[in-house]
């Protein structure tokens, strides 16, 4: 999807007053082929929830680092079964156990993190968008989780000329609190993601 500068402003401007559940249901009317994707973190629920009414069957693509942890996995495993997703798994090519052994989880000062990083997370990533060739990405973006992410928007245009939909960019955690409350949604805050370590650092996909 090709959009100018100055069309993305507008239209963000215009999709602010929207509701998430609009704003993906836009998204969709305006798609070829929508993907959304998902790690199963904390409000995942939310984004999942706005796609998937939006497309009862739209793609959702888990990318599982394999170091979740099990909250997170039963947590998974109740939200496919609760909006009957249709999930495409993707994970490392080497195990978990195997990596443990040759690699462990490097700090971020290690330059095997940048490895690590790749082989867990952008890796699959890369594989599963070649394989869905998607023209709308769903994700759960939002304001003030990084310093990137605050420069972005409802809709931004990545690099690779996918449009990025982030319905919730503008809600806080209590805002979200709240949507999952009224849909019947449930959370999960046990979760680590091994390449962020910190909160507030971006992860690589996004940047």
């Amino acid at each position: 999807m090709s959009y100018s500068t100055e069309e993305l402003q507008q239209l963000n401007a215009d999709l602010r007053a929207k509701s998430p559940l609009e704003i993906a249901e836009w998204a969709v009317e305006n798609a070829n082929n929508p993907v959304v994707t998902t790690n199963f973190r904390p409000y995942e629920a939310a984004i999942l929830f706005a796609a998937s009414k939006a497309q009862k069957d739209i793609p959702v693509v888990w990318c599982d680092t394999g170091y979740n942890t099990p909250n997170t996995y039963r947590h998974a495993e109740e939200v496919i079964k609760l909006l009957e997703l249709s999930v495409d798994l993707y994970v490392p090519k080497q195990t978990t156990s195997h990596r443990d052994v040759v690699m462990g989880i490097p700090q971020i000062d290690d330059p095997l993190h940048k490895v690590f990083t790749e082989q867990v997370k952008l890796e699959p990533f890369k594989r599963a968008m070649a394989n869905h060739k998607p023209d709308v990405w769903f994700t759960n973006l939002r304001k003030g989780q990084t310093a990137h992410r605050d420069n972005l928007d409802i809709l931004s245009l990545g690099a690779d000329g996918v449009l990025k939909v982030s319905p919730f960019y503008y809600y806080s955690d209590e805002e979200l609190d709240t949507f999952l409350a009224e849909h019947n949604l449930p959370n999960e805050h046990k979760y680590f993601d091994p390449t962020k370590v910190l909160e507030n650092r971006e992860c690589g996909l996004h940047a």
